[in-house]
């Protein structure tokens, strides 16, 4: 069954709900962002040895480079969302983003030092707060009735890009590059990428729009605004005491804890898998890192089937469906002897937790229509404590073994079993 979840803006006219489509341009434009965001996060994973090499890093500046600029950036990209409202005064945001997340990723390239580096690193992360994060938002409000097969889509974009990382560090190093040369190869496709988003949102100056609505001869309309261009939109804010009411009677804050949560099994899993792979089940750096190449591309894998099973299926009931899939598996992979069958069963519990952050997602904003902004912030403000769950897992490995910190992740699948039932149509 089709999505049957119809937000305010689209309203339940057929008609109505083809106008909320964003035009291919626009759309891809979009992805483009997020494939780059991931790029870089693919790419500065797979140089991250020889940059602490480079600049002679300890383990503890290691996990610097990590922890502060989640900490710091998250904390400035806090009330990013709700002050970037909608209309001209989001696409500011965005293309003002876009520019400082160039600029944080060259600098990161040419950093000499430590405190060089974790400061563009910490620049970075609000900056792609507006370049990304808000991005994201003007996708979900440009098409109400499509928010999680347009989620799908976005993690498929960002799938790729974390994959394209990785090769993207190999190949320059084969040619005979270094690290630095491929973050230069990143601020040049986030250049592309920015340029695309500048071309597809400029819409029409003063043409006002219906919110949420946009049709694809007017791009720029359907993903920049959903107000006119050259009026500053605070995007429905309603100022924070009714916020607060609104987060509360909106069911918002049950999705943004099922977010952070799935989590769990989805980021912190990828950051523990080779070090579990080589520490636990003895396996050596190269199949450990063939572990990592399975998950990453079982995920891509999963994202490219979730797309077309949204189009037929409700995103809730893909989500219940995948639990007890998850409660079965991650178990499995903990206790099933052997390197070979492990493998098998993290592809298996890739491809069975692929809806997890797209529909969780979908679910926020849909949660929150005409609020899009707010919503950004709020996961801004759950990725403060979000970003505590790997320093968790390190301490119970480092007091009670790795086995059974690993074993602790089982409280994600857990979670997920207050996912609601599907709406009826």
């Amino acid at each position: 069954m089709r999505l049957a979840r119809m937000t305010a803006g689209a309203g339940s006219d057929p008609a109505r709900a083809r106008l909320a489509r964003p035009g291919t341009a626009v759309l891809l434009a979009a992805l483009a962002v997020e494939l780059v965001d991931e790029l870089l996060d693919g790419t500065k994973g797979a140089a991250m040895p020889l940059i602490r090499h480079d600049l002679g890093l300890n383990y503890v500046q290691v996990g610097l480079l990590t922890a502060v600029p989640l900490i710091v950036g998250s904390a400035l990209e806090l009330p990013m969302g709700v002050l970037s409202g909608s209309g001209a005064r989001r696409r500011r945001f965005i293309l003002g983003g876009g520019l400082a997340f160039i600029a944080a990723v060259l600098a990161a390239g040419l950093a000499r030092s430590f405190d060089v580096l974790v400061i563009a690193l910490t620049v970075f992360f609000p900056a792609s707060g507006a370049f990304v994060s808000l991005t994201q938002a003007a996708l979900m409000d440009a098409a109400p009735d499509r928010q999680a097969q347009h989620m799908a889509r976005w993690t498929l974009a960002g799938s790729t890009g974390a994959v394209a990382g990785p090769l993207l560090a190999a190949a320059v190093l084969i040619a005979g590059g270094t690290w630095r040369l491929a973050f230069v190869i990143v601020a040049a496709a986030a250049a592309v990428a920015w340029v695309a988003v500048a071309v597809t949102n400029r819409g029409r100056r003063g043409q006002p729009s219906q919110p949420g609505i946009g049709t694809a001869a007017e791009p720029g309309a359907a993903l920049a605004s959903s107000a006119p261009e050259d009026a500053d939109n605070d995007n429905g804010w309603p100022g924070w005491r009714p916020a607060f009411a609104l987060v509360r009677r909106s069911g918002a804050l049950r999705w943004l804890t099922l977010l952070e949560v799935s989590d769990l099994l989805l980021d912190v899993l990828t950051a523990f898998l080779a070090v579990y792979l080589v520490a636990v089940a003895h396996a050596s750096p190269t199949v450990a890192a063939l572990g990592v190449a399975v998950r990453l591309g079982a995920g891509l894998a999963g994202d490219m089937i979730l797309i077309r099973l949204l189009e037929h299926w409700d995103g809730r009931r893909l989500l219940r469906a995948s639990v007890p899939l998850a409660l079965g598996l991650f178990p499995a992979l903990l206790l099933v002897p052997g390197i070979g069958p492990k493998l098998g069963v993290l592809a298996a519990l890739t491809l069975a937790t692929a809806p997890w952050y797209p529909v969780l997602s979908a679910e926020l904003y849909g949660s929150l229509p005409g609020h899009s902004g707010l919503a950004v912030s709020l996961t801004s403000a759950a990725s403060l404590v979000g970003g505590l769950g790997p320093l968790v897992v390190g301490l119970l490995a480092q007091r009670l073994g790795l086995g059974l910190a690993m074993a602790s992740l089982c409280v994600a699948p857990i979670a997920m079993l207050a996912v609601p039932r599907a709406r009826s149509r």
